[in-house]
């Protein structure tokens, strides 16, 4: 791999190929600021994934293929002890606290397995990524995309997926623009994620016009987008946001872990806000989320949101 000034090499993520089993770890190069593997597996994981699984679970009742696309896919897996993952040990605030658990409700307890079939010994080694979930769902006739921008991120997600063929088809490049290429699907029956890092405070923006464009392309299509909930105005009125995308047939589920920072930085929370949801998620979400409110709780802030408006 060309070096880039004033990079260093390190090894940080942990690969995997879909089958599982641990790979080599791929040295990686700083290129860009954001990596995903600062966060992996904290609060904000546990609750986009959970929901995730969910979705895929219940698009895979029915014998139709599917497709699964990610606007931001990132390396797929992370590993815990070592690395980026360490620096803040985020995933402290997170999947730890439910790890090792013997009161999961149903929601919880299928995502703790989800990421218990990556640690096979017990330990807390390896976080899966979105990607990683949504490949361990997919059968014969189901397809994924996935959309990495990051230089050396869709490095790694390429060798986690090189031996998963057709499958799955990895694109380097911004997901914003690239899934609009890709709609509607072929199975006409999909889950879309959106799931930027927001660093950026124009992601807000481009998510709301993707999702819109995304929309009139693929209007039965189920949409999950991901956002933080930090002191940004942009992620405070963002919720309102993506209620004005369509008027009926969306939910809205937020979890808030603390107050937000003094000095007005970081993450407190975070929400998913689904299009076309499962008829059966919000009540789900409705009796399980006050446990995890208890269980992931910081301060008295600690809180949760469930809204939903059907057909």
């Amino acid at each position: 791999m060309a070096s880039v000034a004033r990079s260093r090499t390190i090894r940080d993520r942990a690969t995997l190929v879909p089958s599982g089993r641990p790979a080599l770890f791929l040295p990686l190069l700083i290129m860009l600021s954001y990596r995903h593997a600062f966060h992996a597996g904290n609060h904000a994981d546990v609750l986009k994934h959970a929901v995730v699984l969910q979705l895929l679970r219940y698009l895979g009742q029915k014998d139709k293929a599917y497709w699964y696309i990610d606007t931001h896919a990132g390396a797929g897996v992370y590993s815990l002890k070592e690395g980026y993952a360490t620096k803040t040990a985020e995933f402290e605030t997170g999947i730890a606290k439910l790890w090792g658990r013997n009161d999961l409700p149903q929601l919880f307890a299928e995502y703790v397995d989800e990421v218990s079939a990556l640690n096979a010994d017990g330990q807390l080694h390896f976080y899966p990524g979105s990607p990683y979930l949504a490949w361990r769902q997919l059968r014969a006739q189901d397809r994924m995309r996935l959309f990495e921008l990051h230089s050396t991120e869709i490095d790694v997600l390429r060798h986690n997926f090189r031996d998963a063929g057709r499958r799955a088809m990895l694109y380097a490049g911004d997901g914003f623009d690239g899934i609009l290429t890709l709609l509607p699907p072929a199975p006409r029956r999909a889950l879309i994620l959106l799931d930027p890092s927001y660093e950026d405070k124009r992601d807000y923006g481009r998510t709301l016009r993707c999702v819109e464009e995304s929309l009139k392309r693929f209007p039965t299509g189920t949409y999950a987008v991901w956002y933080p909930q930090v002191k940004r105005p942009e992620s405070q009125r963002f919720p309102d946001q993506l209620k004005q995308l369509q008027k009926d047939n969306w939910l809205h589920v937020s979890l808030t872990v603390s107050n937000p920072p003094e000095d007005g930085y970081g993450l407190f929370g975070s929400g998913m806000f689904i299009l076309n949801p499962p008829y059966t998620l919000a009540k789900q979400l409705k009796d399980q989320m006050p446990w995890l409110v208890k269980v992931l709780g910081e301060d008295k802030a600690a809180t949760f949101k469930v809204e939903y408006r059907g057909n």
